[in-house]
């Protein structure tokens, strides 16, 4: 029996988001429809526009901003957001909420958003937040979530979830417990932004930077680099997929999967094919995926490796299949240098439209100027990511826990069992050792894990300054 079929602790009720949103103008609203914001209207300082690109591991970082006029903001005052506005993704990573920092005093957010300014005499904001990203308030927003070219949740959608809603004395009492466990969260999220980064490092100082080649290695188009011709997906009417929890015919990969590095297999929706077609796009672990479409211009042409498969695995119509030729380029080179932001600023994004759907073609993609660096080089990088990835294989398993803690205790709230004991500093100190101590250091990567640990201690304590352009 699930908690929706359960009764809610005395003096709890099911509301409704639209019924704890402000009544002022705009509390409920969304992003702007994309040709009323693109890049166009990009700018070096003015009013920060918050973006897709602007949600990492879950969170909200305030890092790669952009910015518009403050006469183009003053067109998108309905889609402005101020600190303790709570945003929701309504594209890619639909359903995930974030609370707007104080240290973000005004911004518009891009049509990735939706945004509830909270009635705060009837819910906090961050009880707001950690209850939206709650399993049990995830599980009705993944069923209003539509999947055509990337998942999507409308604001109509959006505002009619059921949240369930505590006196407000209770919700801030929620909040203050669960904001230790909430911390060691967020701080294991860090460690694994560090680690993108620290590998982004590594391509760098291997490579040198690829928007100026200063090795004057030989650049060769992307097409002229594949074992194969670059390959769309299949398009799946929906009578050929299985319910979720059908274990019939096999997972396909779709745009929603792409935005994480690398395919998360297991819980992949599955459609029933013919052996013609699963011949024809099964993908294996040297494949690379990269995204078509995008309903932001960024988002488009975005890489994601594959992993190691126990069954086979397709992809849809809205991804381009990539198989290198070995012999002249690594899967894992061709990766790092997709997703390198100077590369797809000097060699992909030229090739990308930009309309309300973004998009590349294979013809784009197979253009794409590819610096070939010798092979040897290659290899030598490619076994510096292999070692660090057992690391952040670790790392991984560190936030799995950390998530599902937090996880466990919000349902305990829920069901009015939590009490403030239940995660004081000891249990944080004491979760955090045992997940260290699974962490194991590899002594090949023993100056990065000490570096890692490093930073994230100083994340820990220290609070971030950001000082944006134009709102000094």
């Amino acid at each position: 029996m699930t908690i929706f079929e359960k009764q809610l602790p005395v003096g709890w009720q099911w509301v409704k988001l639209e019924e704890v949103a402000d009544k002022s103008h705009y509390a409920l609203s969304s992003g702007p429809f994309g040709s009323n914001l693109t890049s166009a209207d990009y700018q070096s300082a003015g009013v920060p526009i918050l973006r897709g690109l602007n949600v990492s591991s879950g969170q909200l970082t305030l890092q790669d901003l952009k910015f518009v006029s403050h006469a183009k903001a003053q067109e998108l005052i309905r889609s402005a957001v101020k600190p303790g506005d709570v945003v929701v993704v309504a594209v890619g990573s639909s359903g995930l909420a974030c609370l707007v920092p104080e240290s973000l005093p005004y911004a518009i957010m891009s049509q990735n958003f939706n945004k509830i300014t909270p009635d705060l005499t009837k819910v906090d904001s961050k009880y707001l937040e950690i209850c939206i990203n709650s399993e049990i308030v995830q599980k009705q927003l993944q069923q209003e979530i539509t999947d055509s070219v990337r998942t999507f949740l409308s604001l109509t959608k959006l505002k009619n979830v059921e949240i369930p809603l505590p006196p407000l004395a209770e919700q801030k009492r929620i909040v203050a417990v669960l904001e230790k466990c909430d911390r060691l969260r967020r701080t294991r999220r860090y460690a694994l932004q560090l680690s993108d980064t620290f590998l982004q490092s590594v391509f760098l100082e291997t490579f040198g930077d690829p928007f100026v080649n200063p090795m004057g290695w030989e650049i060769t188009q992307l097409g002229n680099l594949l074992e194969f011709p670059s390959q769309n997906g299949l398009y799946v009417p929906k009578d050929n997929y299985e319910n979720n929890k059908s274990i019939a015919g096999i997972e396909m990969v779709h745009m929603s999967d792409l935005f994480y590095g690398i395919v998360s297999t297991g819980n992949l929706k599955r459609v029933n094919i013919c052996q013609k077609d699963i011949k024809k796009y099964s993908i294996d672990e040297n494949d690379l995926l990269v995204a078509r479409r995008s309903l932001v211009y960024e988002g488009a042409a975005k890489p994601c490796r594959v992993p190691q498969l126990k069954e086979p695995l397709v992809f849809e119509s809205s991804i381009i299949r990539l198989r290198v030729n070995q012999s002249k380029l690594l899967p894992v080179y061709i990766y790092y240098y997709l997703s390198n932001e100077r590369v797809r600023l000097a060699h992909v994004l030229k090739y990308v439209t930009e309309s309300t759907i973004s998009g590349i073609n294979q013809s784009g993609l197979n253009s794409v100027e590819v610096i070939n660096p010798p092979l040897s080089l290659q290899e030598k990088f490619a076994q510096i990511v292999q070692k660090f990835e057992r690391f952040r294989t670790q790392q991984r398993e560190a936030e799995r826990q950390a998530e599902h803690l937090f996880q466990t205790l919000l349902h305990r709230a829920f069901r009015g069992e939590l009490t403030s004991s239940d995660f004081d500093d000891e249990a944080v100190s004491a979760l955090s050792q045992e997940i260290d101590v699974k962490q194991a250091k590899p002594k090949s990567t023993g100056d990065i894990a000490e570096y890692l640990h490093t930073k994230v201690s100083q994340q820990e304590t220290e609070a971030v300054q950001l000082t944006l352009p134009g709102l000094e």
